[in-house]
C-alpha cells in the first residue's frame, strides 16, 4: 500500500504508524511511517513553547526521535494497528501545552507490521464538549465523584468515599492519593482504600519504611516520561519500568505489585501529588483510564480548593513572622472561654514582653528585630509546648495554659524570664495569673498583665541606659 498517497488524500493532519509484532507475543519498535503535509508542519514547525525532541521528519523513523517513549501512546497504537480497534481519545500530555484530539483507525498489516493511521487536531484551550464526550458508564462513575464532592461536609471522609469507589472500579488491591510537599520534601496519605487492609502494608507504613519516599515521587515525572498517566498492565510495561526507573520498580517488586495505574494530580501548573491504583483489572485497562482521567480532574480540583482553603485559614490565624498564633485568634479564644463555650478550668494566663527590641531595631536594624522575635517565639514554644501562644502584638506575648497548677504556672514563667534571646542585654519581662474557673479569665487577664508591666520597670531600673 502507498501510505504516502494514503495520507496525502486526508487534510486533516495525519499519518501512518507501525507497530512491530515479535515472536514472544510483545510488540517491538513503533514507527511514524509517512505524514501528510499538515502532520509534517506540525513537526516541523517551530512553536512558542516546548519543542520536541526534533523538529525534522523522517519518514518510517521511531516515534522516540520526536518525543519520549510514552505507555500510553503505545498503548493506543497496538489496540488500533495490532486489535484492529478504532480509538478515539481527548488528551492534554504535561509536555505540551495543547489538547490533542486523537482518531486511530486500523489498516491492513503485512506480515509481522501492523499499521494504523493517527489523526490529531490540536487546540491551545480544552473543548468541555469533547471532554464530555464518553461512555454512559464513565459519565455515571464520574458523576457520582461529583456528587460526593461536592456535598461534602468531612472534606476527609469524603475523600476516603471516593478513593473506596475508585478501587472498587478498578477492581484493585489497592487505591491511593498521595499528597506531596515541594517545599518540606514530604508526603502524606489523604487517602487510601485496600482490597485486604490485614495482607499488604498501608501506605503509612511504606512511608515509615522509606523516610526519603518524596524522592521517589520526584523520578515519576520522568517515568510517565510528559504524558497524563502512567499504565502499567504487563510484565512488558514493567520492564519498561524497571530500565526507566529501577529504585521505584524495587519497590513495586518488594510490595508484590504487578500492574499499576498512576495519575499525577495537578492544578494549573502545580503538582498537589498523586493518585494510584495496584494490581488492577487490565481487562478493563481502556475503561479505568478513561474514567481516571475525568474523575482525577475533579478530585486534583477539589485538593486545591482544600488546601487554599487550609492556607488561608493559617494566614488568618497565625503570625507569618514567629509561627505563633495571632492577635484575632487570641481574641476569638478569650471570647469562647469567657462564653462557656471552650471549658476550661485551672487556667493559667501568662504575658511575656521582649525587653530591648527597640534598642536592637535602632541599633542592629529591623532584620536583627525580627531575629529576637523570632528567638522569643521560639523560647516561648519549648517552655509551653502545645499551649495557646499568641503574638498578642508587637513584642508582646501571650499565653493560654488550661488544666496546670499555680506552681508549675510560676515555674514554667521563671524558665521563660531567665532563658536567653541570642541577643544583649534583650530578655523577657512576664507577669503571670493563675484562676481556678474560665469566668475569671478577664481578672487574670487583667493581673497577668499589670505584673509583666512591673517586671518590665524592675528591668529599666537595672539598665536605665536602654529605656529610649
Amino acid at each position: 500500500m502507498d501510505f504516502q498517497a494514503f495520507v496525502d488524500s486526508i487534510d486533516a493532519m495525519t499519518c501512518v504508524i507501525s507497530v512491530e509484532m515479535l515472536d514472544n507475543g510483545h510488540y517491538g519498535d513503533i514507527r511514524l511511517v509517512a505524514g501528510n503535509k499538515a502532520y509534517v508542519s506540525s513537526i516541523e514547525t517551530v512553536w512558542d513553547g516546548p519543542q520536541l525532541m526534533s523538529n525534522k521528519f523522517v519518514p518510517n523513523s521511531l516515534y522516540q526521535n520526536y518525543f519520549p517513549q510514552d505507555l500510553n501512546f503505545e498503548t493506543i497504537c497496538y489496540r488500533a494497528a495490532v486489535e484492529k480497534i478504532p480509538v478515539h481519545t481527548y488528551v492534554h500530555p504535561a509536555r505540551f501545552d495543547f489538547w490533542f484530539n486523537l482518531f486511530l483507525l486500523p489498516l491492513k498489516n503485512e506480515g509481522n507490521m501492523y499499521y494504523c493511521t493517527y489523526t490529531q487536531e490540536v487546540t491551545q484551550k480544552a473543548d468541555t464538549a469533547k471532554m464530555a464526550s464518553i461512555s454512559q458508564d464513565t459519565a455515571t462513575a464520574v458523576l457520582g465523584t461529583c456528587i460526593k464532592l461536592y456535598g461534602a461536609q468531612d472534606f476527609t471522609e469524603t475523600m476516603q468515599e471516593v478513593i473506596k469507589d475508585i478501587r472498587a472500579l478498578c477492581g484493585a488491591w489497592s487505591c491511593t492519593i498521595l499528597l506531596t510537599d515541594p517545599e518540606t520534601r514530604t508526603c502524606r496519605a489523604l487517602a487510601e482504600d485496600r482490597e485486604n487492609p490485614d495482607a499488604r502494608a498501608s501506605l503509612a507504613a511504606t512511608l515509615d519504611m522509606y523516610p526519603d519516599f518524596y524522592d521517589i515521587t520526584e523520578t515519576w515525572d520522568d517515568t510517565i516520561g510528559g504524558s497524563n498517566c502512567l499504565i502499567v498492565k504487563n510484565s512488558s510495561d514493567m520492564e519498561y519500568v524497571k530500565q526507566k526507573n529501577p529504585r521505584w520498580h524495587e519497590t513495586l517488586v518488594a510490595n508484590h505489585i504487578t500492574s499499576i495505574v498512576l495519575f499525577p494530580l495537578r492544578s494549573g501548573n502545580n503538582l498537589l501529588g498523586y493518585m494510584w491504583a495496584t494490581n488492577f483489572n487490565t481487562d478493563s485497562a481502556d475503561k479505568i483510564k478513561e474514567t481516571l482521567e475525568l474523575t482525577n480532574f475533579f478530585i486534583a480540583s477539589t485538593v486545591a480548593n482544600d488546601l487554599l482553603l487550609k492556607r488561608l485559614k493559617i494566614m488568618g490565624s497565625v503570625d507569618m513572622l514567629t509561627g505563633v498564633l495571632n492577635r484575632n485568634e487570641m481574641n476569638n479564644r478569650i471570647d469562647r472561654i469567657s462564653k462557656g463555650t471552650d471549658r476550661v478550668k485551672d487556667i493559667g494566663i501568662v504575658f511575656a514582653d521582649v525587653n530591648g527590641l527597640k534598642c536592637i531595631n535602632d541599633d542592629k536594624g529591623h532584620i536583627s528585630g525580627d531575629e529576637l522575635l523570632k528567638n522569643a517565639a521560639n523560647v516561648l514554644i519549648k517552655v509551653f509546648g502545645n499551649n495557646d501562644i499568641y503574638r498578642a502584638g508587637g513584642d508582646e506575648f501571650m499565653i493560654i495554659v488550661p488544666d496546670t497548677t499555680e506552681e508549675k504556672l510560676e515555674e514554667m514563667a521563671e524558665q521563660v524570664r531567665v532563658s536567653s534571646l541570642g541577643f544583649d542585654r534583650a530578655s523577657f519581662a512576664v507577669g503571670c495569673c493563675f484562676v481556678k474557673d474560665s469566668k475569671d479569665i478577664f481578672t487574670a487577664l487583667h493581673l497577668s498583665d499589670e505584673r509583666m508591666y512591673v517586671d518590665k520597670e524592675k528591668y529599666y531600673e537595672k539598665h536605665p541606659e536602654l529605656k529610649r
